[in-house]
């Protein structure tokens, strides 16, 4: 989530949001992961998929809700500010970024990678301890993280598009877009594997996602070229942009099929390596625990109540579905 302040057609600064992936994307990912784990995990996840599910969204919540200040700065990375010449390195661990780095530059560039990483070994030693609270807590949180890392504009200091005269593009790209067309994508995705090198992967999904800035913003203009601004754009009666309750603008719905198509694919498959990961990393926090027993931590009467749902539920999932989900859609 990120809050910055702009002027927009000579009307004063006002504040906009963007809410990572949107409730639908982040929702749809960390309930996804849950089927991509082995038996010994996925029935004690099962049987809170639901907090897992809503769980999703609270790191965006959190900054409204509790005013927290730091949380905006989990979000993203501008990587750019980070590498502004060639051979410049990165901090590898927390500590060493924030010794290298002020609160200032941090709080405005982000630091989404060290931030994974910092939960991920949390989450770990919740497993070591088998604390159940804080294994849910930071498995959701965790998911919501590993989303961000797998949308481009969560790695650039062009994350609006403003640089490029695309304003608007966050929100549309990682909410209005799958919010429309994502309901025929396929959830199902490989079994959760182990991480070998955490770190490592953090960075490897953070430079893949940067890497598809460049084809994101080609694809928009091109699009914007062939419809022009009288057909990008939701009007009301009085040829006014209509907004959605984010103050953002919204697209008509030919535009933003149009743009699905000339990304080929591009958001389904972050998507589903979003899922890919989330379950991936969830694993390999609980392997480098020792793969501790978690279906013990809940009552056998839960998990035998449920059993009839999870059967449905995974078989529904090994065709690409999911089950549960309504979303307050954003568009």
């Amino acid at each position: 989530m990120r809050k910055k302040l702009f002027a927009l057609s000579g009307v004063a600064a006002i504040s906009i949001f963007f809410i990572s992936w949107g409730t639908w994307g982040h929702q749809h990912i960390n309930r996804a992961a849950i089927f991509a784990l082995p038996e010994a995990m996925r029935v004690f996840y099962y049987n809170h998929i639901d907090f897992i599910t809503e769980e999703s969204v609270i790191p965006d919540t959190r900054k409204f809700t509790n005013n927290d200040k730091v949380e905006a700065q989990r979000h993203f990375i501008d990587l750019e500010n980070f590498i502004p010449n060639p051979g410049d390195t990165l901090p590898q661990t927390m500590q060493s970024l924030t010794g290298k780095y002020n609160n200032e530059f941090l709080t405005k560039n982000g630091i989404l990678p060290w931030h994974m990483e910092d939960v991920m070994n949390k989450l770990t030693n919740a497993f070591k301890e088998r604390r159940k609270a804080d294994i849910l807590l930071l498995s959701g949180d965790l998911g919501h993280y590993i989303a961000d890392a797998h949308m481009p504009l969560h790695t650039t200091v062009n994350y609006d598009g403003q640089a490029t005269n695309q304003r608007g593009i966050h929100s549309f790209w990682e909410s209005q877009v799958p919010e429309l067309l994502g309901n025929n994508y396929n959830f199902n995705v490989n079994d959760a594997v182990h991480i070998k090198d955490v770190r490592k992967e953090i960075w490897q999904i953070i430079n893949n996602s940067h890497g598809l800035i460049d084809s994101l913003l080609a694809a928009e203009k091109k699009v914007a070229a062939v419809f022009g601004n009288d057909k990008m754009y939701v009007r009301d009666s009085a040829g006014k942009v209509v907004k959605n309750k984010f103050g953002q603008w919204i697209r008509t719905k030919e535009y933003a099929k149009a743009y699905h198509d000339a990304l080929n694919g591009m958001v389904e498959q972050q998507l589903r390596l979003s899922i890919a990961a989330t379950a991936n990393f969830w694993y390999t926090a609980w392997v480098n625990a020792g793969s501790p027993d978690i279906t013990s931590l809940d009552a056998a009467a839960l998990t035998k109540r449920n059993s009839k749902n999870y059967k449905a539920d995974l078989k529904m999932y090994k065709k690409g579905k999911l089950f549960g989900i309504k979303n307050d859609n954003e568009f």
